[in-house]
């Protein structure tokens, strides 16, 4: 008798529940994913026990009749396909016809469901895979399906789950970024006794926002709307989803882009505020996250991340979502395409806008480390009160965005554990460690209080006209206005009067958006960085002879970095050669580098560069090399705190940094310029 042999229909659908299906929210997203592949326009969502009891999902879609709803339950089983090549054009969230067949056999699932049409609904109960009862119901159109004791058998499995209160934010997260995605539908989400997210429809995606991260988020983001024609031209267009009202028409087959981007003054410790969606589909993709990483490069710390909220529309055959059994990985069919048109987009965004920080609000840009009692990986959410947190994301360096796929936590972009509130939670520091939460009652009224700031503000402040399911909603409009009018820029810069230095390291001038702030070694910074990297375009890199070569002893591993970058090195100024094993002979420099600030910098690009294990044959590694090395010349020659600076001086200074491309920050993304404006000044003296 053979080895091999062929696994039972149940086996085999628990194979592949370990694959789609690993927590509660893992249902969630299958089940509204079909929701809204169904039409559906509101969609509630109920949790017990963080999902372990019970998930029930209501929607008001197209429903199923009695033989759909039977055969929705095998493998396989779909309405989304019907040949290989609609695999190569799909324009629905879910396809593959293994959600419900897995999910029900790891739990007691009960589906209702009706049609509208005809004169009875369905109710299928099904428990570990095997139909228990099938009977007509007066159900009204839509479907519910309520999956109840998940993991039952698979106690293995359930032991993996984490706390309550962890698998609760999970699905939190999940359902506030479908609702990010599709802002002209209701999202609900209870539990217990309280609603976590209620979300009307709205008409555009910045009340949205304004719903669920609030006023103050809000005003640091700004807008972005790109699109580009593709190579074929004409390729149909995604579904008809409900367009915003406000956007342009498209271009037939185009790839377009449309979403929200932090001013550089507001800045995370991770990748958790970025939120992807194609074809408003969430999806982690390390193309894109590099893409938007290399637009803030030089404009913000490399160490820190922007709030960035994009939506990509592209025709289905250009992205293939079949790579993944959880539909997160997403392949491009044009790669380079797609990442340079995000990267150059939000640039061009960056570079328009030229956002001024405000003096108040910097003080509070840094990225702050979590609280004690949290975790040590997590930050906060972008906007959202302290009590919702994220799990930390690879780091900034390029070569994490080959690892940060293997690790599925690092993408789901979750809450974490609520930050506890002296007096108000049942749980200490030890109980958060060991997940003991001790009073279920009691943390579900604290929870209740904490998450309550993701529901809206109450009827009358921003709810929408009753007689427009998607009506503006006038609290967001006005934050929105208010936002874009608070969006002071850089463009007036030349115009300042300087009234002298503060400590002879900051100008002190006056315009009529109020008192500027400038840090005058980090504004010539920036001036110098940007000539730099032009004069390196057109090969006029002004260099000087040093009268005696000067030695610079590296080590045996340095000198191996430093041959992948000498000729970049020889085109920016320098004329450097062997000296001995180990010793540089520099000869010349470019013009405003000389002595112990020579030497740094070298040593300065050196290491940054061996950091990088791929030698810069490609051209993104040439271009990160040449804005390190512009960088860090710029940062040597500039002009150096406690130096004096005379009017001519500090008003020359002004009008070059007016002229660059990003007056918002240094090469290495400290604030150059800050804005105390008069309704600031105001405020504090009580005059409003």
């Amino acid at each position: 008798m053979g080895r091999i042999r062929v696994l039972p229909d149940q086996v085999a659908n628990q194979i592949a529940a370990g694959e789609v299906v690993d927590r509660p929210a893992s249902v969630v997203k299958e089940l509204l994913e079909n929701a809204l592949d169904a039409g559906a326009n509101r969609i509630r969502v109920e949790v017990e026990a963080g999902g372990r009891k019970l998930i029930r999902l209501t929607d008001d879609g197209n429903g199923m009749n009695r033989d759909d709803a039977l055969l929705a339950f095998e493998r396989h089983a779909t309405s989304k396909l019907r040949t290989a090549d609609d695999l190569l054009s799909i324009a629905t969230l879910g396809f593959r016809g293994e959600a419900l067949p897995s999910i029900a056999s790891v739990a007691r699932v009960t589906l209702e469901t009706a049609t509208g049409e005809e004169s009875a609904g369905t109710r299928v109960e099904i428990a570990g895979g095997k139909i228990l009862h099938v009977d007509d119901a007066a159900l009204p159109r839509g479907t519910s399906l309520a999956v109840a004791d998940l993991f039952f058998n698979t106690p293995a499995r359930r032991k993996f789950l984490r706390a309550e209160s962890t698998e609760l934010a999970h699905v939190t997260a999940l359902v506030t970024h479908y609702a990010l995605a599709h802002p002209e539908k209701h999202f609900e989400l209870i539990s217990a006794t309280h609603t976590i997210v209620s979300a009307p429809p709205v008409a555009r995606t910045a009340e949205r926002i304004y719903q669920i991260f609030g006023k103050e988020t809000l005003a640091q983001l700004l807008p972005v709307a790109a699109e580009t024609p593709l190579a074929h031209a004409g390729l149909p267009e995604p579904p008809p989803w409900k367009k915003n009202p406000d956007e342009p028409a498209r271009i037939p087959g185009a790839l377009r882009l449309t979403g929200f981007y932090s001013k550089p003054e507001l800045q995370k410790l991770n990748r958790n505020s970025i939120y992807i969606f194609i074809n408003k589909r969430l999806i982690r993709d390390r193309l894109l996250m590099h893409a938007i990483t290399e637009a803030y490069r030089n404009v913000i710390p490399p160490t820190s991340f922007p709030v960035v909220l994009l939506f990509l529309e592209m025709p289905p055959e250009e992205v293939d979502v079949n790579v993944h059994p959880a539909k997160t990985e997403v392949r491009f069919r044009q790669q380079s395409l797609i990442h340079d048109f995000v990267r150059d987009s939000l640039r061009t965004a960056l570079i328009k806008a030229r956002p001024a920080a405000g003096f108040l609000a910097a003080l509070d840009s840094a990225p702050a480390a979590s609280p004690s009692l949290m975790p040590p990986a997590a930050s906060p959410l972008p906007g959202s009160p302290d009590s919702m947190r994220f799990p930390a994301q690879p780091d900034s360096d390029p070569a994490a965005f080959q690892t940060a796929g293997a690790d599925a936590e690092a993408f789901e972009l979750t809450h974490q554990l609520p930050t506890p509130v002296p007096g108000k939670l049942p749980f200490t520091a030890q109980s958060l460690q060991t997940g003991d939460w001790g009073d279920q009652k009691a943390w579900s009224e604290a929870a209740a209080a904490l998450f309550q700031p993701l529901s809206l503000p109450p009827a009358g402040d921003c709810s929408p006209n009753p007689s427009d399911a998607t009506g503006t909603n006038p609290a967001a409009e006005t934050a929105l206005i208010e936002a874009e009018q608070a969006a002071a820029n850089l463009d007036h810069l030349g115009s300042l009067r300087p009234l002298g230095q503060l400590r002879e390291s900051f100008i002190l001038a006056t315009g009529d958006d109020g008192l500027w702030i400038i840090d005058q070694h980090v504004a010539h910074e920036r001036i110098l960085f940007e000539k730099i990297l032009k004069d390196r375009q057109v090969e006029q890199v002004m260099r000087q002879r040093l009268l005696m070569p000067m030695l610079v002893e590296l080590k045996a591993s340095q000198m191996v970095v430093f041959a992948g970058i000498a000729d970049e090195l020889e085109r920016n100024g320098f004329e450097v050669e062997p000296f001995g094993p180990q010793t540089l002979a520099v000869k010349a420099a470019p013009v405003g580098l000389e002595g112990a600030a020579l030497e740094r910098m070298l040593a300065e690009v050196i290491e940054q560069s061996s950091a990088d294990s791929d030698e810069p044959t490609h051209n993104h590694d040439l271009t990160a090399l040449r804005t390190r090395i512009a960088a860090s010349i710029a940062c040597h020659s500039a002009i150096k705190v406690n130096t004096p600076l005379d009017p001519v001086r500090m008003e020359w200074l002004l009008v070059e940094l007016a002229k660059t491309s990003h007056p918002t920050s240094c090469p290495h993304g400290r604030p150059i310029a800050l804005l105390y404006s008069w309704k600031e000044i105001q405020r504090a003296f009580h005059r409003i």
